[in-house]
């Protein structure tokens, strides 16, 4: 049994054994025929909590954004979206391999303006430039420290997309967070966007999973997609079945999370002189950053927490992430900041 106190993600979560038991009494069929009713069902349910016609399940996150780039654009175009998103960073190029298509970063923080979109995208029919075609938003986002994005800037920047024609495409993988510190609605949040991805493994508890909704149209061709990159399963409804529990059982528990992640980061800025703002620290992701005057660097303080029992991820050479979950509790998080500091004392 793993004792340590696992802060890289909050995808390491093990399935509970309410979940493991949903799983194993699973309703299956084949999938790719679309007889699955576990998945049917699924899919039904998170279109209704998103406000959309269809959805689709895909293995993956990062096959879930691949997909919505491949639906919404052409090989040659530019996507705009926030500084350091995932779909740049964390997707191994996916892009550009997949999709054909570049990415132009804007804003800070997480956060960009409908002016900032405006201002990016290129003039159409000018001979040597790429044309802008999508403009797509990352609530909550990853590593900006799990902020979430105001949603009247959302509303501007999908209308100034509207009127400069491009598609609006929200990486909402842990939009269920986005959607608790808010108090908004999922299908609020969602509303503006012709697609929408939010993921089970992250947050939810579940072992993988996630979903693509948006119009009936538009899910048939991110379904045609999906099977020319492999994504179609057979019986799928062993992973459904866990998205469907954490739906039921693990949404409810979020703010937990939330108030763990504020917790390990007051205790860690009151040890600390880390440069660490509280601002950020909105959901159940924690980034901080090392200042040039320490002789640690972030893989080195990874590396020594890990030796006490602690794991959190270098994010950067000077950058570190711990995310909170359902699988710490909050003395574990006040113990694993507790190690930090002492860590960083020395």
């Amino acid at each position: 049994m793993n004792t340590a106190i696992d802060l890289r993600s909050d995808t390491v979560t093990r399935p509970t054994a309410a979940m493991r038991a949903a799983m194993a009494s699973a309703e299956v069929g084949d999938d790719q025929y679309g007889e699955d009713p576990s998945t049917n069902r699924l899919q039904g349910r998170v279109a209704d909590m998103l406000g959309k016609e269809a959805a689709l399940w895909l293995p993956s996150g990062t096959m879930a954004n691949q997909v919505a780039l491949r639906s919404l654009t052409r090989p040659g175009d530019e996507v705009v979206a926030s500084r350091e998103s995932h779909a740049a960073w964390h997707e191994v190029g996916g892009a550009a391999a997949n999709a054909g298509v570049q990415i132009h970063e804007i804003g800070h923080g997480g956060v960009f303006t409908a002016e900032e979109l405006r201002a990016a995208t290129k003039p159409r029919h000018f001979a040597i430039f790429p044309t802008t075609t999508l403009v797509q938003v990352e609530n909550t986002h990853n590593r900006a420290g799990g902020v979430v994005l105001p949603q009247q800037e959302v509303l501007r920047i999908c209308a100034v997309a509207r009127e400069l024609k491009l598609a609006c495409f929200l990486d909402g993988a842990r939009l269920w967070n986005a959607s608790v510190a808010s108090g908004m609605a999922l299908d609020t949040l969602a509303a503006p966007f012709d697609l929408v991805a939010v993921a089970f493994s992250k947050g939810l508890g579940a072992p993988g999973g996630s979903m693509l909704a948006g119009g009936k149209d538009l899910i048939a061709v991110a379904d045609r997609h999906r099977r020319r990159m492999g994504g179609a399963m057979r019986q799928n409804g062993i992973f459904s079945a866990a998205a469907l529990h954490a739906l039921d059982h693990h949404l409810a528990r979020l703010p937990e999370d939330h108030a763990n992640a504020f917790a390990f980061a007051d205790r860690l800025r009151a040890g600390a002189p880390v440069q660490l703002d509280m601002a950020t620290v909105q959901t159940n992701i924690v980034v901080f950053h090392l200042p040039p005057s320490f002789t640690l660097d972030a893989p080195q303080l990874c590396a020594q927490a890990r030796a006490q029992g602690v794991l959190v991820n270098a994010f950067g050479p000077r950058t570190v992430r711990a995310v909170t979950h359902l699988d710490v509790d909050r003395a574990q998080c006040e113990r694993a900041a507790g190690v930090l500091v002492e860590l960083l004392a020395r």
